[in-house]
């Protein structure tokens, strides 16, 4: 164990995303009453949120981070130094994430309501970590389970987040990261080699029926599964 034992949500959407309705000013109060010591600001194609976090909550660690969207799968890019840009494959992610200095973070890899996220292309791409753990997923226990699972097939880092677009989802899954300071490059290298602990559950069905309504959009629902094993 290492000098701090933080609590860091790392996948919060806020209005910056299309879809959200967290304000910047939550994020303080709502990390409060969760006794997060931060979060990870992860809008959709977008730094914007968590670059204006980052300057308006010195309350709490935030670092700023954008979702990114493959053909593939979804990627948690941390503190990248500019956007990743649109239109790259899974692995052209991953390694324009890493050449812009940030942490690739696998996003919600298995799941119902997303397309088959391919092992294989998993394996090449070479992210930093898999988010095993999300609030939004669903069934959750089952989700987190055959996520796990894939991040010790693969050897990977394990790390929850709420995938929080209404303020009272924030904080429902989170990581505990052993870290050296509070800074966000100790976190950040913490996360990489590995001193973490994804937990957290799910988002209540009021929650996510608030979210459907908000995203505004056809629900998909994806029935198979690669296999880890």
């Amino acid at each position: 164990m290492r000098g701090l034992r933080l609590r860091i949500d790392l996948h919060v959407h806020t209005v910056y995303s299309r879809d959200s309705l967290i304000e910047i000013e939550d994020l303080v109060p709502r990390c409060r009453a969760e006794g997060l010591d931060g979060l990870a600001v992860t809008d959709h194609g977008t730094l914007e949120g968590g670059w204006r976090a980052a300057e308006r909550c010195r309350e709490i660690v935030v670092i700023p981070g954008m979702e990114v969207e493959t053909p593939s799968g979804h990627i948690l890019a941390l503190n990248v130094e500019r956007p990743v840009e649109e239109g790259l494959s899974f692995v052209e992610a991953v390694e324009r994430i890493h050449e812009l200095g940030g942490l690739a973070v696998v996003a919600h890899p298995i799941s119902l309501l997303r397309p088959l996220l391919d092992v294989d292309v998993l394996r090449a791409s070479r992210p930093d970590a898999l988010e095993v753990v999300n609030a939004a997923s669903f069934p959750h226990s089952w989700m987190a389970r055959i996520n796990r699972a894939l991040a010790m097939k693969l050897g990977l880092p394990m790390t929850g987040g709420s995938d929080a677009h209404i303020p009272q989802a924030i904080g429902r899954a989170y990581t505990v990261i052993d870290s050296d300071s509070r800074s966000v490059s100790d976190i950040l290298e913490a996360v990489r080699e590995g001193r973490t602990e994804a937990l957290g559950g799910g988002i209540t069905l009021r929650e996510r029926l608030l979210k459907v309504l908000k995203m505004r959009r056809p629900l998909r629902v994806y029935f198979t599964f690669p296999s880890i094993w």
